[in-house]
């Protein structure tokens, strides 16, 4: 029972949609990934940010880490790997490559680079309005730059921009 709150994350790719993130040493979650073949990505939001962050205690695999953030693990439906019930936007994820990362000289580093594809989403229905996500009223969590430095998403910092035309 694996959680591990990733600061290197992002999308990849709308279609299909694909998911990644970086980790820093070679940890269980990457371990359980090559093993399974699969991964659940969590939200994590401003109401779950000291449970997330006892998540990232470095304890055995064999501490059930729901259990050490107060968490509660919820079955997936298209993979093994359970969600978290108390985070508003999970999605189910399928291994589509591992890669180790390297430097400019072709030496390799110590980062395995995760991606995924979504093949299940789940979102809390509070959060979409007009059927699109809202970013903010979710409450989303992002690294700083210190090692104590965090920020919140929420609707002050919200604007409108409109690309240019093609």
């Amino acid at each position: 029972m694996n959680l591990a709150p990733y600061s290197f994350f992002n999308a990849f790719n709308y279609t299909p949609p694909v998911i990644g993130f970086a980790s820093i040493g070679w940890k269980d979650s990457v371990r359980n990934i090559e093993e399974t073949g699969e991964f659940a990505w969590n939200l994590a939001t401003r109401p779950l940010a000291e449970a997330v962050n006892a998540s990232s205690a470095p304890v055995p695999p064999s501490v059930d880490e729901f259990a050490l953030a107060g968490l509660t693990p919820v079955p997936s439906q298209k993979i093994a790997a359970p969600r978290v019930l108390e985070s508003p936007a999970s999605f189910e994820c399928r291994l589509t490559q591992l890669i180790q990362l390297r430097d400019v000289t072709g030496s390799a580093i110590e980062t395995w680079l995760v991606l995924g594809e979504v093949v299940a989403v789940y979102i809390d229905k509070s959060l979409l309005n007009a059927g699109i996500y809202d970013t903010a009223a979710a409450q989303p969590i992002l690294r700083g730059g210190g090692p104590t430095e965090y920020f919140s998403i929420d609707a002050t910092q919200r604007f409108h921009m409109r690309r240019p035309p093609r």
